[in-house]
């Protein structure tokens, strides 16, 4: 089942990506037996109590304790699903990565229509943000007057990452609900306005020229459709380089401003496209 699947499936590059794909097949398997079972019992009750046979209804009902029992049987099986099944997967995601593990942290900040990243700088340490210093050249809203933040990198639509080592994402939103999908590295998660969510995982494998993208899988408004982006994973060594290369050069007042994006963008929303339900005005 898991072969089969791979084949209408993104290839997966992370070291988590495994399981989820052999927990998709376990439950396509469930899925596939209960269709079975279910239909040949459909079929079954339509022969066994079709009027031909059974021309007077009988009042009295089943007399046994069978449907006591499979009732029983059934709850069973669903508290072994749970606690073997749910709750270890779920306590194994929410714990994130130790610092004994040298993590990557990156905070990702989605809005209508991008995805604004921020990684610290040298010092390890992120800069303070407020909304009230957010603007078209600091979408992050970096306060310019904290040192944490001088050395900060600000990327738009990309996100670059050092593989084999742990990445944790702090994600967040400014307006309404996005989802930050990475297909290859078997990540989805939804950006809340007012939450910050942690996710982690590891990439096991460096991009090669490929082209690996950010989607948003949360209907965000008319602009959706383009609000998409690229990362990258590297080598340590690249990404050291990357990193370097993106650092301020000079320890200014003014908060990093995002570099370049590299997918090509429509042109920015109006009014009414930034509106999840919005749309350009009928004549």
């Amino acid at each position: 089942m898991e072969k089969f699947l791979a084949q209408y499936m993104p290839p997966d590059y992370s070291a988590h990506g495994h399981d989820l794909d052999r927990l998709n097949a376990v439950v396509h398997w469930l899925m596939l037996i209960l269709f079975v079972v279910w239909g040949a019992y459909f079929l079954y009750v339509l022969w066994r109590f079709n009027a031909k046979r059974h021309p007077k209804a009988s009042y009295g009902g089943m007399k046994s304790h069978f449907s006591t029992y499979l009732e029983a049987g059934v709850a069973v099986v669903e508290v072994i699903l749970l606690v073997g099944f749910s709750i270890p997967l779920w306590s194994k995601w929410t714990h994130k990565p130790g610092p004994e593990n040298n993590p990557l942290e990156i905070r990702v900040v989605a809005e209508q229509f991008a995805w604004n990243i921020q990684y610290p700088g040298n010092d390890g340490k992120f800069g303070k943000t407020d909304s009230k210093f957010m603007s078209s050249s600091n979408p992050l809203g970096i306060d310019p007057d904290d040192p944490a933040g001088k050395d900060d990198v600000a990327t738009l639509n990309q996100l670059h990452l050092e593989v084999n080592r742990p990445v944790i994402i702090n994600l967040s939103s400014k307006d309404v609900i996005h989802s930050f999908f990475l297909p290859v590295m078997r990540v989805k998660q939804d950006a809340i306005p007012g939450q910050q969510v942690a996710i982690h995982f590891t990439p096991v494998r460096t991009t090669n020229n490929d082209k690996w993208e950010i989607a948003c899988a949360q209907l965000c408004g008319l602009g959706h459709y383009r609000m998409r982006g690229q990362f990258t994973v590297h080598s340590k060594a690249d990404f050291e380089k990357w990193l370097g290369d993106n650092a301020p050069q000079t320890q200014s007042a003014a908060p990093p401003a995002p570099t370049s994006n590299p997918v090509p963008q429509a042109a920015p929303a109006t009014p009414a496209e930034a509106q999840p339900g919005g749309g350009p005005p009928h004549s």
